[in-house]
C-alpha cells in the first residue's frame, strides 16, 4: 500500500477454497488511506490485510527508537535458560530451541511440534518471552495474546507489525517490522508473486521500549 509512505501487510486467506469478497474491489485506489484503514476491524481477513497494510504506510518510523538487534536475537538473548513461546511459524525457530529451557510453538494449522491456538490459553502464561507474529492484527487475536502475555516479555514480529511506539503502552516490549526503502522494486517483487523471503526494496528495523540501546543519528 502506497500513501505517505509504503507499508506492508501478510495476505490472509480464509482456510475454505472460497474466501468472501472485498468490499470495493477494483475501485480500491480511489479510497484514502485512512478509509482502507478502516478495512483493518473487518471479519474478512483478506480486508483486514489490505486495513493493516494502510496503517502501516500511515506511521512515520521513528528511527531514534529503533536498535540494531534482530527479532532473533532479542528473542535468544531475553529467552536464554527460560520459557520461550512463539505465535506463528519462522524458519528461525529451531535456533531458538539451542537456548530456551523451553520452546512452544502455537500454530493456527500445526505441524508435527507444534501446538495448536487454543493452546495459547496455558503456555503464554507460562512463558517468560513471547514472539507474536504480526498477523494477530488480521485475526483479530493480539488483544486476547498480549492479555495472556502480560507477565512476559513480548516481541511483535513479522512485515505486518506496526512500528507504532504507541504499543509499548499495552504490553509489548519490542516490535520488530519492516520499512520499504524502495517502493518501486518492492512492489514489482509482490506483483510477480514473491513471499517476504524474496521481496527487495525492505528493511528489517526492530523499535525497543527501552532506548539504552537505541542508534544514534
Amino acid at each position: 500500500m502506497l500513501s505517505k509512505h509504503c507499508g506492508l501487510a501478510s495476505t490472509f486467506h480464509e482456510p475454505h477454497p472460497y474466501h468472501r469478497p472485498v468490499r470495493n474491489a477494483g475501485d480500491l485506489t480511489g479510497l484514502s488511506a485512512l478509509e482502507l484503514a478502516r478495512y483493518a476491524r473487518s471479519d474478512n481477513v483478506l480486508e483486514a490485510s489490505i486495513g493493516m497494510a494502510a496503517i502501516n504506510s500511515l506511521i512515520d518510523i521513528d528511527e531514534a527508537r529503533c536498535v540494531k538487534e534482530n527479532a532473533l536475537d532479542v528473542l535468544a538473548r531475553k529467552g536464554r535458560g527460560n520459557n520461550i513461546a512463539i505465535v506463528g511459524r519462522f524458519p528461525w525457530t529451531p535456533k531458538l530451541r539451542t537456548v530456551a529451557k523451553t520452546l512452544w510453538v502455537i500454530e493456527q494449522s500445526p505441524r508435527q511440534g507444534e501446538l495448536p491456538a487454543e493452546a495459547a490459553e496455558e503456555v503464554l502464561p507460562q512463558a517468560d518471552v513471547v514472539g507474536l507474529t504480526g498477523t494477530s492484527f488480521i485475526n483479530h487475536t493480539v488483544d486476547r495474546l498480549l492479555d495472556l502475555s502480560k507477565n512476559s516479555f513480548v516481541v511483535i514480529l513479522g512485515p505486518t507489525t506496526p512500528l507504532s511506539p504507541v504499543l509499548f503502552d499495552y504490553g509489548v516490549d519490542v516490535l520488530a517490522g519492516v520499512k520499504v526503502v524502495e517502493p518501486d522494486r518492492m512492489i514489482r517483487f509482490i506483483n510477480q508473486g514473491a513471499i517476504f523471503s524474496q521481496v527487495e526494496g525492505v528493511r528489517l528495523v526492530t523499535m525497543a521500549k527501552e532506548q539504552k540501546n537505541a542508534r544514534t543519528h
